[in-house]
């Protein structure tokens, strides 16, 4: 008996079928999504439910969560189980979903809203991160929750000159751009992504490319909704009281515009509050016969901060900080502050300032990455830390959120492109930003600390990479565009967009619109300011420093590649590690070999570097014609021993070799494991087979040896003590 009743519409996108279908799982929650391209599955599920409290927001969760099973695969940890603390890949989609959404519920909406993203099936060739995105638009879609979207998500790549949607990971490696573009049918909400050195012009091009590919996803999420679409919850008409919004601009509006006009952050903030504060205590006893208006106080204070803010920038006045609408804030920077770190940069923004330390690290310090198509290394990581102190709060310090994570990743992507090759540069490199101060765009602030710490620390980088957050005041058809947005600037504004790159071009970006989309327009002049900031940064930063350091702190791993016979391999190796584990454990290097022969040696000193490729060559030492070694024997047998000269390199001793007299008994004279003292007399032409002699050794340290051609050939032959025939 089949009961599964699925409802299901599809597209075509770029040859591929695309997929949404509901009712066959998870029922029971408000929106259910099957979404489906290739063999990639994702199900996205949304609930809601009413609060038992009242809040002045509404809380919106987002989940997204790779399943090993999806790629036919075991989860690697410990327990087995892939619940638990989310990875950063899930971490960062889970953020690549919220963002378009979260500013399309609308403000009077307050219940609790979860949206869970589960990839069932994994296909290489079809990423789940955009899937989830649109099977996230199509569950809150066709549910009861007010969401004033659908929007929609795909991924655009530039191949070979041309435009590909969804690109694979394949025609991604070959890619000169990486952007995930979300919109409405009418604007772009949320770009995502890097480039190398990617002009102004192909991004817009690149967006505007994306958002025409958007439409068709969003029309089969109409078509469900028209299918199984459930009615909306209805919502009260929020209305406003204009007599008390009256009343508090009355009380406040020339007090609150004195504290915004303060430019220190800390001091207005602090004034803000004493005006917020002393309202408060004025409307108490003015509106003691209704106590529940008090409680919308708070919002209107906020409202009208903003409409002050706002209305100052449209009369092309100067913003909070005194600044015009392209003018950057004060720079400072300063390099090599930390003595002991492998490299150091403080980049200053007015009061954001970044701490950029860099350490440098072997092969074995990469990041090991589990993922759905295999395990992966990292070998540049970018981690950023906002820790309470820096906008003067007191929290308990817990590990990483989300928004730290988004924003390491963001800098990671964004400094990745100048950095050398594993082959020219083969050092781990961990870059952390510790925020010391923030009033905005800290995120971009960790990319430029990045980079001079990175030419600090002496990585043989390409160029500087500079970042700016650039903010939107939009008002109908107009619109005024803010470089270095302060912290006011973008809680109170319409967009928070982040550029970075190079003089030669943009190596990473981060748009989120607060409104319901923005046109082509705004984007190519926003990213045409945002340029010409950048290479002001740029220039800033080159009269610190304009190059990499010739050399690398004195503190960082010294490094030596060597070659060795691929046959000795093994023997470095030895038994389950043996050998190589006992040079680490002695020297405190750490050795990588492949096996070409090409080895690789990190050590925290040069003694131990040279100590360490001294006993590594020991086991690659070839014998040679004369020389004397200490050898060990391995085997006996009536007619000598078999005794080993170097790690697995072994000759014979013949019996009548063995001593300057006669050996009558082998086995009484010697055991297996002696060590004894042998010369090479002989190393056989192509076969390479060794002889040895220790009776050579004793005559030379009695100072006899043989004196003619032929004595000697003799000697070689282990026949000397034979008559001369004639």
């Amino acid at each position: 008996m089949n009961n599964f009743k699925p409802t299901r519409v599809s597209t075509v996108i770029d040859s591929r079928e695309y997929i949404l279908e509901t009712g066959k799982l998870a029922n029971q929650a408000h929106g259910s999504i099957w979404v489906q391209s290739g063999d990639t599955v994702v199900l996205v599920t949304a609930v809601t439910q009413p609060l038992d409290k009242e809040v002045d927001f509404m809380p919106l969760t987002v989940e997204y969560q790779e399943m090993s099973y999806a790629s036919g695969r075991i989860p690697g940890s410990y327990f087995k189980r892939e619940i638990g603390r989310p990875s950063e890949r899930e971490t960062l989609v889970s953020r690549l979903i919220d963002r378009p959404l979260r500013p399309l519920f609308p403000e009077n909406f307050r219940q609790e809203v979860q949206v869970i993203a589960t990839v069932l099936s994994a296909d290489p060739n079809s990423d789940p991160d955009v899937l989830a995105v649109n099977g996230a638009s199509a569950a809150l879609h066709i549910s009861q929750i007010p969401f004033l979207g659908p929007i929609a998500c795909v991924r655009v790549g530039y191949v070979d000159g041309n435009f590909v949607l969804n690109p694979t990971q394949v025609e991604l490696e070959y890619s000169k751009i990486d952007l995930v573009v979300a919109g409405t049918k009418d604007a772009v909400v949320m770009v995502e992504g890097g480039g190398g050195f990617a002009p102004e012009e192909l991004i817009v091009d690149a967006i505007e490319w994306g958002h025409k590919h958007i439409k068709s996803l969003i029309e089969i999420q109409e078509k469900l909704r028209e299918k199984v679409g459930k009615p909306k919850i209805a919502l009260e008409e929020v209305k406003e009281d204009k007599e008390l919004i009256g009343t508090i601009e009355a009380l406040v509006l020339a007090k609150l515009e004195k504290a915004l006009r303060i430019p220190t952050k800390i001091e207005r903030k602090e004034a803000i509050r004493q005006v917020k504060q002393g309202l408060i205590e004025e409307l108490q006893g003015r509106l003691s016969d209704d106590p529940d208006k008090l409680k919308v106080v708070p919002e209107y204070l906020k409202n009208l901060e903003s409409k002050i803010i706002r209305k100052w920038i449209r009369s092309g006045g100067p913003r909070i900080d005194g600044r015009g609408l392209e003018d950057i804030r004060e720079i400072g920077i300063e390099v090599g502050l930390l003595p002991r770190a492998h490299g150091s940069a403080l980049f200053a923004r007015g009061e954001t300032k970044a701490l950029g330390v860099v350490t440098l690290g072997s092969s074995q310090d990469e990041q090991h990455i589990e993922t759905l198509t295999g395990d992966l290394s990292k070998r540049f990581m970018v981690h950023y830390n906002f820790p309470p102190y820096c906008v003067g709060e007191a929290k308990r310090l817990r590990g990483p959120s989300r928004r730290e994570i988004g924003h390491g990743a963001l800098a990671e992507r964004s400094l990745a492109p100048i950095l050398p090759s594993a082959q020219d540069f083969p050092f781990t490199i961990r870059l952390v930003s510790e925020i010391m101060e923030s009033n905005g765009s800290s995120s971009m602030a960790t990319v430029c600390a990045g980079s001079l710490a990175l030419m600090d620390a002496g990585v043989p980088v390409k160029s500087h990479v500079a970042g700016v957050a650039m903010g939107l005041i939009k008002e109908e058809d107009d619109f005024y565009i803010l470089t270095d947005i302060l912290g006011d600037e973008d809680h109170l504004g319409d967009m928070d967009f982040k550029v970075a790159g190079t003089k030669e071009g943009i190596t990473g970006i981060q748009l989120d619109i607060k409104v319901k989309g923005i046109s082509k327009d705004i984007l190519s002049r926003a990213l045409e300011q945002a340029k010409r900031a950048r290479l002001y940064l740029i220039e800033k930063m080159e009269e610190v420093i304009s190059s990499p350091r010739e050399s690398l702190s004195e503190y960082a791993p010294k490094i030596e590649i060597i070659d060795v016979s691929p046959e000795r391999i093994k023997d470095i190796i030895g038994p389950s590690g043996k050998n190589i584990k006992a040079i680490v454990k002695e020297t405190g290097a750490s050795v990588d070999i492949e096996d070409t022969g090409k080895v690789t040696i990190f050590a925290p000193d040069k003694e131990s570097l040279d100590n360490t490729i001294e006993k590594i060559m020991f086991y690659d030492q070839k014998p040679e014609l004369g020389k004397v070694y200490n050898g060990k024997i391995k085997l006996l047998k009536d007619f000598g021993a078999i005794v080993e000269i170097l790690p697995g390199v072994n000759g014979l001793v013949h019996i009548s070799q063995l001593d300057i007299g006669r050996t009558n008994n082998i086995y009484k004279s010697f055991s297996p494991g002696q060590e004894i003292k042998v010369k090479v007399i002989e190393i056989e032409k192509g076969t390479g087979k060794i002889k040895l002699s220790r009776k050579a050794v004793l005559l030379d340290e009695k100072g006899k040896r043989p004196h003619n051609s032929s004595d000697r050939d003799r000697f070689r032959r282990g026949d000397h003590n034979r008559k001369k025939q004639h």
